[in-house]
């Protein structure tokens, strides 16, 4: 199972990407550690998270093929 993990602003500049392709994850949860894992510095930042274009609060399952977008905090008016 693959899936494809987006991210924006500061978590991208972090991770150096703005596309990852991960596999052998279950859940949010799961896809949450392995890249506080990989990626020490996703720790000390807030993030959300999108599956498949709506934000999530809780503990997602996923499917391959489903995006995750990890969205800084961001304001508007």
């Amino acid at each position: 199972m693959k899936v494809n993990v987006l991210s924006f602003g500061q978590v991208a500049d972090i991770t150096g990407e703005t596309s990852l392709m991960i596999s052998s994850v279950k859940n949010t949860a799961e896809l949450n550690h392995l890249l506080q894992e990989q990626y020490p510095g996703l720790r000390a930042v807030k993030y959300l998270m999108a599956v498949n274009k709506k934000m999530i609060q809780t503990e997602t399952s996923l499917n391959d093929g489903d995006t995750v977008a990890l969205l800084p905090p961001f304001s508007g008016g």
